[in-house]
């Protein structure tokens, strides 16, 4: 999973560096068709990146709630007591945070973008500001959060074939794998 997870957070992260490449290159003219060709760009790689970042974080989190439910069930099953599944839940829950974190930022930075847009209804002169500190915020948080979730992932998998080496031996032990 870590492969994988690494490709996908490696996706998301420049879909964001490229949404606010597109976003720094916009001119200062709101009334030129370039420009609002610019805007237009910029806000619909927005649309399509954003929900794509906020998959790769929740495929993580997916990923924990299945092998938590398989260390559970096989913990259960073969009576290997609570320390793999508590071990287990401490990951899941500390990458929550992070990923909550990156899904407020990823709204809010759209939400301050499109009152920086000189055609929204809803203006705020200092949106532009607000919008650049939020997304240099939103792309530094986003590629910290991920490499703690490609790590805690990463852990996480080491727990799995902690837990697959203890079955082995006790079926083992058993003369179930002859």
């Amino acid at each position: 999973m870590t492969r994988i997870f690494a490709t996908l957070a490696a996706l998301g992260n420049l879909g964001l560096a490229i949404i606010f490449g597109l976003g720094w290159v916009i001119g200062d003219n709101p009334l030129s068709v370039e420009v609002r060709a610019q805007m237009a760009t910029h806000f619909r790689a927005a649309l399509i990146m954003i929900p794509v970042t906020m998959l790769v974080h929740s495929i993580a989190f997916t990923y924990f709630m299945g092998t938590g439910r398989w260390i559970e069930e096989t913990c259960e099953a073969y009576k290997l007591g609570p320390d793999f599944r508590a071990r287990n839940i401490q990951l899941k829950y500390r990458i929550i945070p992070g990923m909550m974190l990156c899904f407020g930022l990823m709204l809010i930075t759209g939400a301050f973008g499109a009152m920086s847009d000189p055609a929204s209804s809803t203006r705020m002169d200092s949106a532009k500001t607000i919008h650049f500190a939020l997304a240099i915020t939103t792309l530094l948080a986003n590629l910290l959060v991920t490499w703690i979730e490609w790590r805690t992932i990463d852990q996480n998998g080491r727990l799995v074939d902690a837990v697959m080496e203890e079955v082995r031996r006790m079926r083992r032990e058993r003369g179930l794998d002859n």
